[in-house]
């Protein structure tokens, strides 16, 4: 989720801090604008003023008037032009919302078909999700901050950490996790010493981030229901995004975490709680094996914040590479990290809430 969907957007009264290579808009700079381009005042024409020097240079006889003014400071101004005050802005979403839209839908399709027709499909749906968004985060880390945290045994251990998560269940994602961080250590122990400890530690949290968290909701497959808690995991956490997108758009006023992300509000923030807690409500009691509607309502509140820290997480890792999106794979949604970026940190909360309310099933 980004940082236009939770509060106004910031051509409609923006006043946080601007976003890289993009002018600030208002009538500060239009002024600024209207005093650089305005029309230089006509200078008349002066047919007499070479005859006329000629006579101050004594060859001439006795000087004569100018018949037009010589010096700049002579010359007639022109009143300087009043800028025209700017129309209203209307509010905009900030983003493509037709292939926002259309890429949303393309993807909850491909994501049911695959939880509904075979359970290991949909794993599979995962470890490409996984893989592209390692690639997406160490791609960036390589260009803005000249970190080069290994890829090969990234991509490799987090595959295995999703398929061990889901044939083993949190031991085995334990198990791969420990192993995926020695192999980034003996990997890169191939290239030179110089930054070796800032490349592992970033590979080291790359394989959390990314894989490892994702591993949980693979863990949520494994059960009798498994297919129904994924949908419910994600139906969630996109119903949080959304209220805190619609609430914020149009009545945020109140910066969440101005520092971090300008965007957000708390309106927004209230936005997300109320809509995943109706939801949860819902979806806990029709949905879920076991489930009731109170249980409904923490799971719906435990989601939104997750959601609303994880966006800020990766908000904040975006802001120290000074970048506005991961990747540019998703039309109108930016990368595939923008898009799990509410969904990595929800996965193992929203696991254990459910471990707890209905058992692993």
């Amino acid at each position: 989720m980004n940082d236009s969907s939770w509060g106004p957007p910031r051509g409609a009264g923006y006043r946080g801090a601007p976003e890289m290579g993009v002018a600030p808009a208002g009538p500060a700079y239009d002024v600024h604008e209207a005093q650089q381009t305005r029309p230089m005042p006509n200078v008349p024409d002066v047919p007499d003023a070479g005859r006329d020097a000629e006579s101050r240079d004594g060859r001439d006889g006795d000087a004569t008037h100018v018949s037009g003014p010589l010096f700049r400071d002579e010359m007639p101004q022109e009143p300087m032009s009043t800028p025209l005050p700017s129309p209203p802005q209307k509010k905009r979403a900030g983003r493509d919302l037709r292939a926002a839209i259309g890429v949303g839908v393309g993807l909850g399709a491909v994501i049911v078909a695959s939880l509904f027709i075979v359970k290991a499909v949909f794993v599979g749906v995962i470890v490409v999700a996984v893989v592209v968004g390692l690639w997406e985060l160490t791609s960036r880390l390589r260009e803005q901050k000249g970190i080069n945290a290994p890829l090969v045994p990234l991509a490799v251990g987090g595959a295995a950490m999703v398929v061990a998560g889901y044939a083993r269940g949190a031991e085995g994602a334990w198990v791969a996790m420990a192993l995926t961080a020695l192999a980034v250590l003996v990997w890169r122990m191939t290239e030179p010493p110089d930054g070796y400890l800032k490349d592992v530690t970033a590979g080291v949290f790359a394989a959390f981030y990314v894989p490892f968290l994702a591993t949980f909701v693979a863990m949520l497959l494994t059960a009798d229901d498994g297919h129904w808690r994924v949908l419910v995991f994600l139906v969630l956490t996109v119903v949080s995004d959304t209220g805190a997108y619609a609430v914020g758009w149009r009545f945020g006023t109140h910066k969440l975490a101005p520092r971090i992300s300008p965007g957000k509000t708390r309106e927004g923030l209230l936005g997300a709680v109320a809509f995943a807690m109706v939801a949860g409500a819902l979806c806990m009691e029709f949905l879920i094996d076991g489930g009731s509607w109170w249980q409904g309502l923490l799971l719906g509140l435990a989601v939104a914040v997750s959601a609303t820290l994880g966006d800020l997480g990766e908000s904040m890792i975006k802001r120290d590479l000074g970048i506005k999106d991961m990747g540019t794979l998703l039309p109108g949604h930016g990368g595939i990290m923008d898009r799990l970026d509410s969904l990595l940190p929800t996965a193992p909360v929203f696991w254990l809430l459910l471990v707890l309310f209905v058992g692993s099933g």
